[in-house]
């Protein structure tokens, strides 16, 4: 099945949208105190990503296998997870591992799309 994934981060929330042919889903989470109020925003974003692909998966929105449209509201996101290109930044980094380990073990077909800030659907969502 074929996923677009909407997500956004600041240093005190991270949010995301999940939507298919069948339904869409709506989160945002307050960081984990550890988090909150220390990472930021890009990092926040990174959690982003990592917290709600597993989360899709374990609501079993995302199966192995399925295809993951990732939309990128952020070049230096896009840079690093299209071009590869490694960032000086070891939290990006030790998020990137997570990330990558999920795609491989979840057999997923990531692709990475980047928009405009405006576009970003997630971002609402910090708001509220």
């Amino acid at each position: 099945m074929e996923n677009i994934y909407f997500f956004d981060g600041d240093q005190k929330k991270i949010s995301w949208i999940i939507e298919n042919s069948q339904t869409r889903s709506e989160e945002s989470r307050i960081h984990a105190e550890y988090f909150y109020n220390i990472v930021t925003p890009e990092q926040s974003k990174y959690i982003a990503l990592h917290v709600g692909i597993f989360w899709s998966i374990g609501r079993f929105i995302v199966k192995n296998g399925d295809m993951i449209k990732v939309m990128l509201d952020q070049k230096s996101m896009f840079d690093r997870l299209v071009k590869n290109k490694l960032t000086d930044d070891t939290f990006i980094e030790k998020r990137m591992k997570f990330i990558d380990q999920i795609i491989k073990q979840r057999d997923l077909d990531v692709r990475y799309q980047l928009i405009d800030p405006s576009q970003n659907k997630a971002s609402k969502l910090l708001i509220s």
